[in-house]
Order: C-alpha cells, then structure tokens, then sequence
C-alpha cells in the first residue's frame, strides 16, 4: 500500500494526516511530497517513509500510488499560493489513485452540503476514510 501526502506551505496539514494515519497503517509506505523544502521535511518528521520535492516528485508519485491525500488545493493549479503548479494538479487528478482530500477554505474552493467544522476534525474524517482503503486493497 503506497500513500502519497501531498501539501505545500509549511507542511502542517500533510504532517498532521501522516501523523495520525501512522498507528493506524504502520507497514504503509508513506510518501511525503513537499512543495517546497519546509513541507517535505515537517512531514518526515511526522513518519513518512520517504520524502520528495518539486513538481517532478508530485508528478512521479502520483503514477503509481494506491491513495493520494492532502488539502483539497493538491487538485487546484496555483494553489497554495501558487506554490501547487498546474502540472501537480494535473498528477492528482489523472492518477488511477484514489483521492482523500481535506477542505481548507484557504483554497476558496467550498464543497455544497459539505458541514462547517475544525480542521481536526476534517482530518480525523480523513484518517478513519483512508485506513477503510487501505483495508480494502
């Protein structure tokens, strides 16, 4: 089972998810994809496998992971600041992986029907739906 966590900025949402998937998924191989430096090492320190920056670490990953994770801007070109490039948003959205995404109004990309709640609380929903696939596979 390879999960891929995909996130930019600081790293703290990818960190947090790997953070807690861990107990859950200890022989996972987890694959931190940092869009900058800062991101990839917040989400080693948080237990992934291996770690991986840039465009190119996104779009290689992203072929052949089995879940692909992180804020919903992971699929939204220019993203995060325009740290999240078209061609990663365009990685997420054509690999054969099955995508858990965390809503982040900073994305300003809002989900109708989706209830208001705190982060942690969208990343627990997000932990508890990965470790389901991965029990599937």
């Amino acid at each position: 089972m390879t999960i891929v966590v995909i996130d930019g900025q600081g790293g703290g949402i990818g960190g947090r998810l790997i953070e807690q998937l861990r107990p859950y998924l200890p022989d996972a191989e987890i694959i931190a994809v940092g869009t900058n430096g800062m991101a990839t090492a917040a989400m080693l320190r948080a237990g992934a496998n291996i770690g991986a920056t840039g465009e190119n670490a996104a779009v290689y990953n992203c072929r052949d992971a089995d879940i692909i994770a992180g804020p919903i801007g992971i699929m939204q070109a220019n993203a995060m600041y325009g740290e999240l490039t078209p061609a990663i948003a365009r990685a997420v959205g054509e690999s054969p992986a099955r995508r858990v995404l965390i809503p982040v109004s900073r994305s300003r990309t809002y989900l109708a029907g989706l209830a208001e709640k705190p982060a942690s609380r969208y990343l627990e929903d997000a932990v508890g739906l990965i470790v389901s696939l991965a029990k599937e596979e």
